[in-house]
């Protein structure tokens, strides 16, 4: 049975995260409160975790996902709605399997010495290590997740989920195998889809090639181009229909350079005659708009390249080079035979894998695809008729974009590790089998003889199951019935197409159901200087070591202070630091209120009807801060609905409420604050727990441990019913009179500060507040102790005349305060200072004033350091008027 951990009855003085985080986190999973009851009559909020990939731990990234999510989870929790959070990994395909080859690379091994078999034991063993590092990750970040119903993309029930999906799509013909152009990354020896490729801008060459014609020995048609190796698989060259200059040349044929293979000259209207010459070469099995000229034109495809992108037997006399050591030799030849006419500098985009930053090789290969254009037909219309929501709403029109321009998705990847893909090709009738399950026959002519496709599925495949492979399908479970479709998908804006729209194509498709209603997407968390983190530039931040120095609840409030969807965040020292000084502050709040508490318990219950203004005003405040967070969270604007919290407890219930209790408790003749101190903090500390769950659940047992047993409570604050605003404590005068003594206050504190008073100087105030002075006055002894003003007089009528320069006088909102100078600086003194400091900046200007008039110096020194001198002249002017205007008061 979960004990509670132990709270004692003196607090310690500072807080010590490390000391209590884990404990609780031990409590809540011990207790069973992440684990949710199904009830059939209340709607439940779910959120599927966006599964890490098994690459080894999570980095901060990981954590800020993790806040937002879990700040959702609790909230909802609280709110008495039945809530599953549902974690889970990613096997990760191409990123897991490269890290792993790594590994085997400093044992002298790579997979194929392994064996197939062997090398995914070793996969296995990697992922089982990484999954037990992701979630005790995820615990101590405070993550509320049910851990009963863990997954993993290759468990049994996802990977049955993959291959239903499968042979769905396929019976239904959106699933084929089909020769296409791909991205073939050579350094991860697999097909990339459109989305894993980054293209960079790139400075290279514009090389102008002669193409001798066939017939003739003077005439050439020229073709510009950015790739020279890519000549020896040209099938033609195209020009534009409509471009003149070429018009008697269409239907003759040219000599290829370097392979003297003669191809025609045709037509297409894809050419843009701007290109270059006008003239392009078509390279079906290398360019993807050539593939499809190819198609449309009959030409034939021609592959020169090897897999590991050397030149294949089709590049005749440079078979056997690296790619790029051919484009250097053909260029070498075009030159030597007359036929290179030019090179120019020339910038255009290359695509790079996004894994490995290799350039990758269109190149044409038969590959298995999904036919997207219905799938994202359906999406989109989900989208554009209300039932998925994207947050911020900017996002909309970039994913049905991105959907409206969708290209058939090319699944299969040349990897080991990974759902294989369930087709089996038969050696007795050449036909395919596809099956959920491992197949034993040929199911055309049940001949044994069969085998296995070797490819695996796109890591992305089994992902874009997520929200319904984790709840049981293609299973009618009860989990699937009652929790889906989920509640919110939170996620990075830059997934968006990799994965949070193939969720909804797949989702659709598979359940005839939207897989969530809100898609929350967050940016990407910088460093102080704006720029991603990465470990090349050695600006990681790892969360354990992070949460280790300033505590988890100080991590989470910096990850989520101030943040708004969409947008990045810059995570700094200084937002960590504020994160630690409010735990702390709260910690401080707590201790004090506890202490206040006599040992034998407090009476917490408020008499409503004879509180002072101080407490209405603090009551009223916290319902309006109530009543603001929570519209703030729900139009999913976390970060400023936690500024709001912040505020409200730093700014008006620590800094102001508790120093007016402070001297009430020295006082036995008046109404106590306790209740009122005890029902705010507790209240506070539920409103700021989806947020901050260690600190505020440590100091809630401590002040629940300290109230009567009669005190309604439930054994966690997780279990706690999250606050609502409460209308009838709202009370815009007794706010309008309390904020008029803070500001006085204020106003007094900021004089001493202005004119440097000591700390144990008293100084005299004389407060005028109009129709507010009857309700002000009872405050004198409060802006005595927190101003260090004595004596405090009320005036019953303004001073009509101006005030001397004797005195200071200070204009408020709804009162003024004047202040006599001699309470606050003896007035010799400070003349001699002032003159003392005008007679200093005085020869400064003078100085500067004659440097400026030197001819020489201005001709001499440069123009900024002449524009200095002129910005260092016109700030000592201003100073000195300053000095002077403020020794013209003292005077008077």
């Amino acid at each position: 049975m979960a004990q509670t951990p132990n709270i004692h009855y003196e607090m310690p003085k500072a807080y010590e995260p490390g000391k209590v985080e884990q404990n609780w986190y031990k409590f809540w999973l011990e207790k069973g409160y992440f684990k949710p009851k199904i009830a059939p009559k209340k709607k439940p909020f779910v959120i599927i975790m966006p599964p890490p990939n098994v690459t080894g731990e999570l980095h901060i990234g990981h954590a800020l996902t993790a806040t937002l999510e879990d700040i959702m989870t609790r909230w909802h929790r609280m709110k008495g709605e039945p809530t599953l959070w549902l974690p889970g990994v990613d096997h990760a395909g191409i990123a897991a399997q490269v890290v792993v080859e790594q590994l085997l690379a400093e044992e002298g091994l790579d997979r194929h010495q392994l064996g197939r078999d062997k090398f995914i034991q070793r996969m296995k063993q990697w992922a089982k290590k990484c999954r037990q590092t992701i979630a005790g990750q995820h615990q101590r970040l405070g993550a509320s997740c049910d851990w009963s119903r863990e997954c993993f993309t290759l468990d049994e029930g996802p990977s049955r989920a993959v291959h239903t999906a499968f042979v769905r799509l396929y019976d239904k013909g959106l699933i084929y195998r089909g020769e296409r152009i791909i991205n073939w990354c050579p350094r991860c020896a697999t097909a990339l889809s459109d989305l894993e490729v980054d293209h960079k801008e790139v400075m290279g060459h514009l090389y102008y090639v002669r193409y001798p014609l066939a017939e003739g020995d003077k005439e050439f048609i020229t073709v510009a181009t950015t790739r020279p190796e890519t000549i020896l698989g040209v099938t033609a060259v195209a020009v534009n229909p409509g471009d003149k200059r070429f018009k008697a040349m269409l239907g003759k044929k040219v000599i290829l350079p370097a392979v003297n293979r003669a191809i025609p000259i045709i037509a297409d209207e894809a050419v843009d005659p701007d290109f270059g010459t006008g003239a392009v070469k078509i390279t079906p099995a290398h360019d993807p708009v050539d593939f499809d000229i190819a198609q449309r034109q009959g030409l034939p495809l021609v592959n020169i390249l090897n897999l590991d992108v050397t030149m294949n037997e089709n590049a005749g006399p440079y078979a056997g080079l690296d790619r790029f050591d051919c484009r250097r030799a053909i260029l070498a030849d075009l030159e030597r035979d007359g036929l290179l006419v030019k090179v120019e500098p020339y910038t255009h985009s290359v695509g790079h894998c996004d894994r490995c930053q290799v350039i990758i090789e269109p190149l044409a290969s038969k590959q298995w695809f999904i036919n997207t254009q219905p799938l994202a037909q359906a999406a989109m219309k989900a989208v554009l008729d209300g039932r998925i929501a994207i947050i911020p709403p900017r996002f909309t029109k970039v994913y049905l974009n991105w959907m409206e321009n969708i290209r058939d998705w090319c699944i299969s990847r040349q990897l080991w590790w990974g759902h294989r893909i369930p087709v089996w090709y038969c050696q007795g009738c050449d036909e395919i089998t596809v099956s959920v399950d491992d197949a034993r026959n040929c199911s055309h002519c049940g001949s044994p003889n069969i085998e296995q496709d070797p490819d695996v599925l796109d890591t992305w495949f089994s992902s874009a199951l997520w929200t319904h492979s984790t709840l049981g399908w293609p299973d009618d479970t009860q989990e699937l019935r009652y929790f889906y479709p989920t509640a919110v998908m939170e996620t990075g804006y830059d997934i968006l197409f990799f994965w949070v729209a193939r969720m909804v194509m797949m989702g659709l498709e598979d359940t005839g159901d939207i897989p969530f209603r809100t898609v929350y997407l967050h940016g990407l968390v910088r460093d102080e200087k704006g720029e991603k983190m990465s470990k090349l530039k050695g600006n990681v931040l790892n969360p354990i070591d992070t949460l280790e120095k300033y505590g988890t609840d100080a991590l989470r409030f910096a990850l989520s202070t101030d943040i708004s969807p969409g947008n990045d965040i810059k995570l700094t020292a200084p937002r960590l630091e504020a994160g630690r000084n409010f735990a702390n502050k709260l910690w401080n709040a707590t201790r004090f209120v506890v202490r206040s508490i006599e040992p034998e318990g407090a009476d917490v219950e408020i008499q409503w009807n004879l509180l002072p203004v101080e407490d209405r005003w603090i009551l009223s405040r916290l319902s309006r801060t109530i009543s603001t967070a929570t519209r703030l969270m729900e139009n999913f604007q976390f970060g400023e609905a936690q500024r709001q919290l912040h505020d409200f407890l730093w700014g008006e219930f620590c800094d102001w409420y508790i120093e007016f209790a402070k001297i009430r408790l020295r006082s036995e003749e008046v109404l106590s604050p306790l209740p009122v101190l005890v029902y705010v903090l507790e209240t506070s500390l539920r409103l700021l727990h989806p947020y901050m769950p260690f600190v505020t659940e440590e100091l809630w047992q401590n002040l629940r441990k300290r109230l009567p047993s009669d005190w309604q409570a439930t054994e966690s604050i997780m279990l706690s019913a999250y606050p609502e605003a409460d209308e009838k404590a709202i009370d815009p005068q007794a706010e309008r009179v309390m904020e008029s003594v803070i500001e006085v206050i204020h106003s007094i504190r900021n004089a001493r500060t202005q004119y440097r008073v000591e700390s144990n100087r008293w100084i005299e105030a004389q407060i005028y507040a109009g129709e507010l002075t009857p309700t002000i006055a009872p405050y004198s002894q409060a802006i005595q102790t927190l101003a260090r003003a004595r004596p405090v007089t009320f005036l019953a009528r303004r001073k009509e005349a101006p005030p001397s320069g004797n005195v200071l006088a200070l204009v408020l909102k709804d009162a003024e305060v004047i202040i006599p100078m001699e309470s606050m600086v003896d007035l010799q003194a400070e003349r001699e200072r002032l003159q003392k400091e005008i007679e200093q900046n005085q020869a400064e200007v003078a100085s500067l004033e004659a440097r400026l008039r030197d001819k020489a110096f201005l001709t001499k020194a440069p123009a900024s350091v002449v524009d200095r001198e002129r910005d260092k002249l016109a700030i000592r002017k201003d100073k000195l008027e300053r000095l002077k205007q403020q020794l013209i008061r003292f005077q008077a």
